[in-house]
């Protein structure tokens, strides 16, 4: 398979362990893609669907990173660790482990449009440093400046659904969790503990969607090298178009397909009420997303 074949989607079931940016550029030299990129980072310690892009896919990532997701993930009560997930040390203990009503009586409070404090480890940037770079330094007075500036910039976030799954000890719970972009997990089981006047970490995470990525579709990397090895990967490329079937199309002829191909503009001849953003359609090929003002509709994106 020939590296300017490779355009589509791969929903990978990402491995325990592994980075997403490890994980994306491993697909890449599987599939033999010239370019690949990844929507929504997955912690190390994290599993389940990754959306990876590969090829002129790369992008209609923006489009599909603000997607809806759901997780499954594990709270241990009574650490607080400096990463609020498994890898961290523990920075501090408590004695109180809350029961099933405690639970529940709290969950509405995370439910809805929150404002959330990204965890200490996290790929934000703070003063033109990513946090976990500086987190990951030790230094102790770097470290305090964070914390400092980190509760000082929270972001609002909106969480759909928040459930209790399981009580599967005394030490520990499993939730599930409907939210929109920018959520971090990690978070949300420190701030729940604290709520419940304990403290936790997230020992267990799974994501199981991204928008139209479910995890009854998600493979793994294994299964992806035997389909690379049959010469059917293919097969399990969703196209460019399906992950923008939520944006607008327009169907444009072959001349207006020359012209969007060099950047010019088009007439919107087709009604489509007040919108901003379209897909340009050539019969059944996606040529670009692009931009609608006074009447023409401008290359946003152009697909080769």
């Amino acid at each position: 398979m020939t590296a300017q074949a490779v355009n589509g989607w791969i929903t990978l079931d990402k491995p325990y362990g592994m980075s997403s940016t490890q994980a994306t550029n491993l697909v890449r030299r599987i599939s033999g893609a010239s370019k690949a990129g990844h929507a929504g980072t997955l912690d190390p310690l994290a599993t389940g669907v990754l959306p990876i892009a590969l090829g002129e896919a790369t992008k209609t990532i923006p489009y599909v990173v603000a997607h809806i997701k759901k997780y499954s993930f594990q709270v241990t009560w009574g650490e607080l660790r400096i990463t609020d997930d498994a890898e961290g040390a523990v920075i501090k203990t408590h004695d109180h482990r809350p029961s099933l009503k405690e639970i529940q009586a709290v969950l509405p409070q995370f439910i809805g449009l929150i404002h959330q404090r990204p965890p200490l480890f996290s790929a934000l940037k703070i003063e033109g440093k990513r946090a976990y770079d500086m987190a990951r330094s030790g230094d102790e007075s770097i470290v305090a400046h964070l914390k400092e500036a980190m509760i000082l910039k929270t972001r609002p976030i909106t969480i759909f659904d928040f459930v209790l799954e399981s009580i599967d000890s005394p030490d520990t719970a499993t939730f599930c969790i409907t939210c929109g972009p920018g959520t971090y997990v990690r978070s949300l089981a420190r701030d729940i503990a604290e709520v419940l006047g304990s403290v936790g970490y997230v020992s267990r995470l799974r994501r199981l969607e991204v928008g139209k990525f479910h995890e009854k579709d998600a493979i793994s990397l294994e299964n992806l090298r035997e389909f690379s090895h049959k010469l059917t990967l293919h097969r399990q490329f969703l196209p460019i178009g399906s992950v923008l079937d939520d944006i607008p199309a327009v169907a444009i002829t072959v001349e207006e397909a020359r012209k969007i191909n060099q950047g010019q503009p088009i007439p919107m001849n087709q009604n489509k009420g007040f919108v901003s953003l379209v897909v340009l359609w050539l019969v059944d090929q996606v040529i670009a997303i692009a931009e609608v003002n006074d009447g023409y509709i401008y290359p946003k994106r152009v697909f080769k």
